[in-house]
């Protein structure tokens, strides 16, 4: 495994031809497999290697005389002699079959390269073979084995049992009954499904305590935001109170604006009333004298209205973080009430399931 490189992987249901009857088709494993081309850098040859467990399910040397037939939408086959077998494979889809049918036909073709390098290599360096015109061979050989392998020969009347051979596969790939092979790649991939099904029904009833523990959670977390929700309510009627008083101290600026303009025409008034110069001396001094006081006065009532205002502006500020803070709580138990809806929905499912 080593020195071997994979050169394209694909899953198929693996079947071996009955070797007792030639026409059924044997299952080699319950469930689809890994299907590797693999290149042999050392011995130079390419392979179709499957592996089941621990066991090899397909080591198949692939040849150029070998052939990859299209039985059916999903099914395929081809004959290996060296095995004495023929291989069928299932596929989940019509794409899976023709790209396995066009990457046998390019290592085909290499498989056929590498031989045709090796034996010009062999002719060339092999003095047996150079013979001259006159000699005669009682009988021509020819090389029967793959490149980078000890070469063996045979003589034209092996080649007559080889035919013989591929004549009795093609016959007995031409029996072979392409319905039965389709049946039984459909049984196991019903097989399959089923267990993932199964497997999947195992898991819902794991899950279902899980779920009844978030649920009992969840209906927890909603009476809290429940009872939050009653706090903000009372702390809302606590501000509509807040709301009167801002209203009373909204009078209170009303009447300290009117008594400042009152002071004012009062000045006035006390202004045009100066008739002498003594006199006005004396009202003069009064006058800046209840001057002083109104201006005392006026800065008092100032005072008061920065503080009304501050105190209005923390008020409203107040309300305005009470009713984004309602309206998150709203929207947090909007979503718990969904998520408990299709809690409960799965739930209902997996009961009537």
């Amino acid at each position: 495994s080593c020195r071997e490189q994979p050169i394209f992987s694909t899953r198929a249901h693996v079947f071996q031809i009955d070797p007792a009857t030639k026409r059924n088709w044997i299952p080699a494993s319950k469930h689809a497999l890994t299907v590797s081309y693999f290149y042999d850098a050392t011995r130079n040859v390419y392979r179709i290697i499957s592996v089941g467990g621990t066991k090899a399910i397909i080591n198949s040397t692939i040849t150029p005389n070998m052939t990859f037939t299209k039985t059916s939408q999903k099914f395929g086959q081809w004959a290996d002699s060296r095995a004495n077998t023929v291989y069928g494979l299932g596929f989940a889809s019509e794409q899976h079959l023709s790209q396995f049918a066009e990457k046998f036909q390019e290592v085909k073709e290499a498989a056929r390269l590498v031989r045709e390098k090796s034996q010009d290599k062999t002719e060339l360096t092999n003095p047996a073979l150079n013979i001259t015109s006159h000699q005669v061979l009682p009988s021509p050989l020819i090389s029967s084995n793959g490149p980078g392998e000890d070469k063996l020969f045979r003589s034209q009347s092996a080649d007559v049992e080889i035919s013989t051979e591929k004549e009795r596969l093609k016959k007995m790939l031409s029996e072979g009954s392409v319905s039965e092979v389709q049946w039984e790649a459909e049984f196991f991939s019903l097989q399959d499904n089923n267990s993932k099904l199964v497997a999947a029904l195992h898991e819902a009833n794991a899950s279902v305590d899980q779920w009844k523990k978030q649920l009992a959670a969840y209906q927890e977390e909603t009476e809290t935001l429940r009872q939050r929700v009653a706090e903000l309510e009372s702390q809302g009627a606590h501000d509509s109170s807040s709301e009167n008083n801002k209203e009373e101290l909204s009078q209170t600026l009303e009447e300290l604006e009117l008594l400042i303009k009152a002071k004012d025409e009062e000045i006035q008034m006390l202004k045009s009333q100066k008739c002498g110069w003594w006199e006005a001396e004396g009202e003069r001094e009064e006058t800046l004298q209840k001057l002083q006081e109104l201006e005392a006065r006026n800065a008092e009532l100032e005072r008061r209205l920065h503080l009304a205002e501050q105190t209005l502006a923390d008020t409203l500020a107040e309300r305005e973080k009470m009713q984004n803070e309602v309206t998150k709580v709203a929207e947090i138990m909007d979503v718990k009430i969904f998520e408990l809806s299709e809690i409960r929905q799965g739930l209902a499912k997996l009961v009537e399931s």
